[in-house]
């Protein structure tokens, strides 16, 4: 751990509980311990910053490259004028299917119509309307 070796390790203790105190080594820890978070914390909001800084310098980057190769492609593509005379054909596919044709509905018969019911068949009421029926055992008679 940070290159010191256990033996040089146990010697910093023994230095520590000395110089300090036994009696206030607690309260020198805790501080040591807050000073290594503050300066954890700072050093990952630095490092945070720069890899933000990089990114944007590679997303600039690729931009710069990306509008390089629109050009280059507008260029070797031109879009026609139509204030020029020049047409826009539609570009298609031979492996293309061609577009999907519904038939028209047929007419209605008009006596077929006149012999159609207006009114719905059989019961279309709401459920709080409909009448009582009798249940069966099968069904749990209240």
């Amino acid at each position: 751990m940070f290159g010191i070796a256990p033996d040089e390790m146990l010697l910093v203790v023994i230095v520590a509980i000395i110089v300090i105190g036994p009696k206030d080594l607690p309260l020198a820890l805790r501080t040591a311990g807050r000073w290594i978070g503050k300066i954890r914390r700072v050093s990952g909001h630095f490092r945070a910053g720069i890899e933000t800084m990089i990114r944007e310098a590679e997303m600039e980057e690729m931009e710069r490259k990306w509008k390089e190769q629109n050009a280059a492609i507008m260029a070797a593509h031109p879009t026609p004028d139509p204030a020029a005379g020049q047409t826009v054909e539609a570009a298609t596919d031979q492996n293309d299917p061609p577009p999907l044709m519904t038939p028209l509905p047929a007419p209605i018969d008009p006596e077929v119509a006149a012999v159609a019911p207006t009114e719905p068949v059989g019961e279309m009421l709401p459920i709080s309307q409909r009448p009582e029926r009798a249940r069966g055992p099968a069904e749990g008679a209240a």
